[in-house]
């Protein structure tokens, strides 16, 4: 690209000293036209949105309305490269693209209540009946405290997110501390609210930052680095729409080593690096993705920042209790502290194939058509996961809890004011709201 960019200077700088202009035409024609060839071996399928390199092929188009025209008339008897061309002359929504996503995410939130209601129901009629169900009573005891103590930051309520929560930029800067973080070269940083922080200060350390679209629907991961946008526009980079709209869309079949992958959760086990997500199940679907590509093994370091009230009572997590898709974490980093957690548990070796339902894995395209490919490779067919009855689409409502502020709550989770605000868990449960 740049040996076609420097090119088109020289001819734009002095075209009469060296070219006539029919030659030159021709020439410029040419570039385009190679440039968008190049383009258009990006699989399309793996990304809706397009990347700064086909933004880059575009402006160079537009310099030229005749080679615009000249372009479209050549690819059109190759449907992906005219289709390729037409999306990247089309300038990025970013008010459709956040109007979708939170309609989506909304939707989803609708159906964990939806399904949280309907096991605790069958809970209470038939304990131990729901596998699972004490994540969730953790998961909800989390949400509730943060809510009901104004800890919680937009979006509000928690429930059914990887909570934001007071102080997460603090907690953004005690990681990029970390002797791991300074020496990482590329870091996965998850697209939710409280890690933005993470994910500036990835890019301003001149960092590679990898993260993927929300639950994986709209594509796969994005790759975004300093030079991937203007400068005025860094704070708007760090979101799941600017992540959309500068970054580079990668492929499953892209080289690339991450050094250090950054999770969100709703609470973790001190002792044993246990964690807990927002009961979804994309972080380890993730991490089992870069498994398999290669960018990963069981030794890259995984990192949470959470809130110190996330951070449980040691053993409060039952180890025996937890899958074998569940990705440990090495390091907790909340405002006040850094833990190491020196976790033996394994991490998953890559995607569980036979852990995964036909109904999950039809909502995710890229997964999709990895097993396609895979299975086509092996000439059999991978494992399939038991059948599950995916949370519906319900009416919206609300969980219990506060809707403050969010910029003045307390840190500790007892009335005491001591301690360091980690969660308690004793004989009669857990201090504080239930």
């Amino acid at each position: 690209h740049l040996q076609l960019q420097n090119l088109s200077l020289i001819l734009s700088d002095r075209p009469t000293d060296y070219l006539s202009s029919s030659t030159l035409r021709h020439t410029y024609f040419l570039m385009h036209h190679l440039l968008a060839r190049a383009q258009a071996l990006v699989p399309l399928e793996t990304s809706t949105a397009p990347s700064t390199s086909y933004r880059t092929a575009c402006t160079l188009i537009r310099d030229n309305r005749l080679l615009v025209q000249r372009c479209n008339f050549l690819y059109r008897s190759k449907p992906k490269e005219r289709t390729m061309l037409q999306a990247a002359q089309q300038p990025f929504d970013v008010n459709s693209y956040n109007t979708e996503r939170l309609r989506l995410d909304e939707q989803a939130r609708d159906g964990m209540r939806t399904q949280l209601a309907r096991d605790e129901a069958s809970e209470r009629s038939l304990p131990g009946s729901v596998a699972g169900a004490w994540k969730w009573a953790l998961r909800k005891q989390i949400w509730d405290f943060m809510e009901a103590k104004d800890i919680a930051r937009f979006p509000r309520p928690v429930h059914h997110r990887i909570p934001n929560f007071v102080n997460a930029d603090i907690a953004a800067q005690r990681l990029a501390d970390l002797p791991e973080f300074r020496s990482a070269q590329v870091v996965k940083v998850n697209p939710d609210t409280p890690q933005k922080m993470v994910r500036q200060l990835v890019l301003t350390r001149d960092k590679v930052l990898l993260t993927p679209q929300p639950r994986l629907r709209t594509g796969f991961f994005s790759r975004l680095s300093r030079s991937s946008f203007p400068l005025e526009d860094l704070n708007e980079a760090c979101t799941s729409a600017g992540v959309a709209k500068f970054g580079e869309p990668l492929s499953l079949d892209t080289k690339i080593k991450v050094d250090l992958i950054v999770v969100g959760s709703s609470c973790v086990d001190p002792t044993s690096g246990a964690r807990l997500g927002k009961g979804e199940g994309f972080a380890e679907l993730e991490y089992g993705i870069l498994r398999w590509m290669g960018a990963i093994d069981e030794n890259t370091l995984v990192v949470t920042t959470v809130h110190d009230c996330q951070v449980l009572e040691p053993g409060t997590i039952d180890v025996s209790k937890m899958l074998e898709h569940d990705v440990p974490v090495d390091v907790i980093v909340t405002p006040t502290q850094v833990i190491r957690t020196n976790t033996t548990l394994p991490k998953p070796s890559g995607i569980l194939w036979h852990k995964l339902s036909p109904q999950k894995l039809g909502q995710i395209r890229v997964l999709q058509q990895l097993k396609e490919r895979i299975e086509r490779e092996m000439g059999s067919k991978l494992p399939t996961g038991p059948d599950e009855t995916l949370p519906p689409s319900a009416a919206r409502g609300k969980p219990p809890g506060g809707r403050g502020r969010g910029g003045g709550g307390s840190s500790r989770r007892t009335g005491s004011g001591s301690g360091s605000g980690r969660a308690q868990r004793g004989s009669g449960g857990r201090s504080g709201p239930q």
